[in-house]
């Protein structure tokens, strides 16, 4: 497992050439960013800055149906540019249940027909925004991925999340790709990181995403011993197959 650092376009301003050196002036891996309107020159820009792309995806529309369109369309879009993966504002926070799931169901297949990953992210005004809904998507569906924006959830529930220790125990283990920003009651960004008075949703965050790291170490600690799994299949392969070729 590697960390890989990506900073966001997101209020960055002046020439997107400038914008580029300067990220990757600053040691980053790569950017975050929406999709483009001159998608050939920013693919050329992310090579001669040896940058990596982590394309963001906006589902819209008026209905459930439109949304499942817009992540298809703006999918392909996305894929075209060779991402590391995409990161997605899903659905709305308004809709039904059924509804919601409606829209899982189809992104998700989408999805599992090509092999780009994709999150969706925990963002206020999208379907991933509170920990209990989020909770309940996510036991509906097992390959449903999160982008871990859980300054958001501080900000709608106006806590530091105490009450929802099982919601974020299934969230962090679900997350595939965090944002490093830091919320609190009042709002889904401290004023000021670095302040005293924020030290505590500081160390609160820098807990659920060293959770998050804990999650995908275990995922690539072997179960069994690879030499005892071979013998043992071994074996089986011979019991199974031994009048055939005797």
């Amino acid at each position: 497992m590697k960390l890989e650092i990506y900073k966001s376009l997101w209020g960055m301003t002046g020439p997107l050439e400038a914008q580029f050196q300067q990220i990757a002036a600053a040691g980053y891996d790569g950017i975050e960013a929406g999709l483009p309107e001159k998608p050939a020159e920013f693919r050329h820009l992310l090579d001669a800055h040896h940058l990596k792309l982590v394309a963001m995806i906006f589902t819209d529309g008026a209905t459930p149906t439109d949304h499942i369109k817009s992540f298809t369309a703006q999918l392909a879009r996305a894929t075209d540019l060779g991402p590391v993966k995409v990161n997605a504002h899903s659905a709305r926070d308004c809709w039904s249940a059924d509804d919601q799931a409606r829209y899982f169901e189809a992104a998700l297949s989408v999805t599992a027909k090509q092999s780009l990953a994709v999150a969706h992210e925990t963002h206020r005004h999208r379907a991933l925004f509170t920990p209990w809904n989020t909770a309940a998507l996510l036991a509906k569906f097992p390959t449903l991925r999160l982008t871990a924006d859980f300054s958001h959830w501080c900000c709608v529930c106006e806590s530091l999340l105490d009450d929802q220790a099982d919601a974020m125990a299934l969230a962090t283990a679900r997350t595939s790709h965090i944002h490093g920003r830091v919320g609190y009651e009042e709002g889904p960004q401290v004023p000021d990181p670095s302040a005293p008075e924020y030290a505590r949703h500081v160390e609160r965050h820098l807990a659920w995403w060293s959770a998050v790291f804990a999650a995908h170490r275990h995922t690539n600690v072997p179960v069994a011993d690879l030499w005892f799994i071979c013998l043992w299949m071994t074996k089986r392969i011979r019991e199974v197959f031994a009048k055939d070729f005797a």
